[in-house]
């Protein structure tokens, strides 16, 4: 049987602190000698030559029981290391583990963190119990398989959806951006047959009142080459035919657009800002044709009958009566 002071020692006690506790209690036993390290764990170890025993009022016979006691106590607490661990057990679910690995397995899957050695020794499957769990494990195989399929079908069911709304509204806008474009564009055009049945009345006017400002140069000096009195004519004869053009306010053109021909080749159509120069049409003629030369050509208008040279390039196509579109002869 170990002595008291190798039992401490194996509790993992210093030495010489066994050694002042067994001194100090006169070697009474294991507790008194216990009772003194817990009370002086923190205390420096004294001289033992110094150290008194204690008084001792028990006679041997009861000291020899106390040890006996004291013996089984530490007995009970830690005798039972001594029997061999045949397996893990979980102490939060009850299951049994043959060894470590699946021990730890089974806390990474459930979280369970409280396992005890155990004496319960796991006995090998049999042929028939090894079929079984060989099928449990294919059910459950084939159940988590089935719901993953269940879970993408829903997400890629949910996907589809949002995919095809996605689709409607892009083509929708694009239906409105159509129909918006289609809009703008007839507008643009209605706009634009009106300026240019404006312009062909305006010119059709004019060409008429010329007409009529020939024909009566032409009497009057028919009259005085025969002696004849020179007619006259009413203010009513006179005034030129005012053209039957919707009235309606002023605007403001901020293009002109313009066609240009030359005996040689043509016709040359382009579009300026109507605050464009003049010279701005000879070099865009210029950029078509090798046969122009900015700084010598000349435009000529029919109706009315104007001539621009290059004394009017700098002027702009709003203040030379080009706008809102016109035809010219380059020469």
């Amino acid at each position: 049987m170990p002595s008291d002071r190798d039992s401490l020692i194996d509790m993992g006690f210093e030495p010489l602190r066994v050694d002042w506790a067994l001194k100090a209690t006169n070697n009474r036993g294991l507790q008194p000698a216990m009772d003194h390290l817990f009370q002086h764990q923190g205390d420096p170890v004294p001289d033992l030559n110094a150290v008194n025993q204690a008084p001792s009022s028990a006679n041997k016979d009861a000291t020899n029981a106390e040890d006996e006691e004291d013996l089984d106590m530490l007995g009970s607490r830690f005798g039972a290391a001594d029997a061999e661990a045949k397996s893990i057990k979980c102490s939060e679910c009850g299951k049994v583990f043959k060894n470590t690995a699946l021990a730890n397995f089974h806390a990474e899957k459930s979280g369970h963190d409280q396992f005890e050695e155990s004496t319960e020794e796991i006995k090998p499957l049999t042929e028939e119990e090894k079929k079984q769990k060989l099928e449990e494990l294919r059910d459950k195989m084939a159940e988590k398989r089935a719901q993953k399929a269940a879970e993408e079908a829903k997400e890629h069911q949910a996907n589809e959806t949002l995919r095809r709304k996605a689709g409607k509204d892009m083509n929708k806008i694009k239906e409105d951006l159509k129909l918006k474009q289609a809009l703008q564009e007839a507008e643009a055009k209605k706009r634009e047959k009106v300026e240019e049945a404006r312009a062909r009345a305006a010119v059709k006017a004019q060409i008429e009142a010329d007409k009529k400002a020939r024909a009566e140069k032409a009497a009057r000096e028919k009259a005085l080459r025969e002696g004849q009195p020179i007619p006259t004519t009413t203010p009513d004869q006179t005034a030129p035919a005012a053209p039957t053009v919707q009235s309606g306010p002023s605007r403001e053109f901020k293009e002109t657009r313009l066609q240009i021909r030359m005996a040689s080749g043509g016709p040359y159509t382009t579009t300026l800002p109507s605050d464009a120069p003049l010279r701005a049409v000879a070099e865009f003629l210029a950029a078509q044709t090798t046969d122009v030369d900015v700084e010598t050509v000349t435009f000529t208008q029919n109706f009315p009958r104007k001539t621009f040279t290059s004394a009017e390039f700098s002027k702009s196509l709003k203040e030379l009566g080009l706008t809102p579109s016109a035809a010219l002869m380059a020469s």
